[in-house]
C-alpha cells in the first residue's frame, strides 16, 4: 500500500544502496507537471561542505522510499542529470507559490508542497495549498487532490472543480479523500457541479 508524503520531506534524505553504502543526499525533487509525477532527484554530496553532484537519480530506479533514506539497488542507478531534467520538467521549487485553479476558473489557493504516493511510480496525487481567505473565511493549509491528468495553464495548476469536495487537513485523512475522489472519478461522476450544488461545499 502506498504511503503519502510531502515532496519537501524527501529533500536531504540520504541515498543508500541495498548493501548499505551511502552515496549522496537528495538536493531537489524534479516534477513533471503535465504528467503529474516525480521524475527523479538531483543530488548533493554528503557533509557540510559537499556541493551539488553531476549525477541524478531517476525515480524509476528508486527501490524504496524510507522515513530517512532513499533506497537504490546499487551505484548504477545514478546517472547524468539530463536523464532526469528534460525540457518541460521543472524542479519542485518552480511550482511552489503557483496558483491552483479549478477547471471552472476559480482560484482556490497557492501551492505549498506536492503530495507523492511512495509506491506509485512517483505519482503526485495532490497538493498542499494555502487557501484564499475570501473562499474559506480564513486562510489555512489544506490538501487537495488532482485529477487523472494534470492540466497546466500558464503558471497555474488546474484541478477538477469536484476536487474541492475532497479536502483534508492532514495527510492521514487525505489518503482516504484521495481514494474517495478516485472512486468518484471511476464512477464517471461529472467534474461540473450539479444545479443547486454549492461550489464551496464538500463531499
Amino acid at each position: 500500500m502506498s504511503t503519502l508524503m510531502l515532496a519537501s520531506e524527501l529533500t536531504g534524505r540520504v541515498v543508500v544502496t541495498l548493501g548499505g553504502e551511502a552515496l549522496a543526499k537528495v538536493k531537489d525533487t524534479v516534477f513533471d507537471a503535465p504528467a503529474g509525477r516525480i521524475t527523479g532527484f538531483t543530488l548533493s554530496g554528503r557533509g557540510l561542505l559537499a556541493g551539488p553532484l553531476r549525477q541524478s537519480l531517476p525515480f524509476t530506479d528508486v527501490h524504496a522510499l524510507g522515513p530517512s533514506a532513499v533506497m537504490i539497488r546499487d551505484k548504477a542507478a545514478l546517472v547524468e542529470k539530463r536523464a532526469v531534467i528534460e525540457p518541460g520538467e521543472a524542479a519542485r521549487g518552480d511550482v511552489l507559490g503557483a496558483p491552483v485553479l479549478t477547471d471552472q476558473g476559480t482560484e482556490v489557493g497557492t501551492v505549498l508542497d506536492l503530495v507523492v504516493a511512495s509506491g506509485a511510480g512517483g505519482r503526485v496525487v495532490g497538493f498542499e495549498i494555502a487557501t484564499h481567505a475570501h473562499l474559506e473565511r480564513r486562510q489555512r493549509k489544506v490538501f487537495i487532490p488532482r485529477g487523472q491528468t494534470l492540466a497546466v495553464s500558464g503558471q497555474a495548476l488546474v484541478v477538477p472543480t469536484s476536487a474541492r469536495h475532497f479536502l483534508a487537513d492532514d495527510l492521514p485523512n487525505f489518503a482516504a479523500q484521495v481514494e474517495a475522489f478516485r472512486e468518484r472519478s471511476r464512477q464517471g461522476a461529472s467534474d461540473i457541479l450539479s444545479p443547486g450544488e454549492d461550489e464551496g461545499g464538500r463531499g
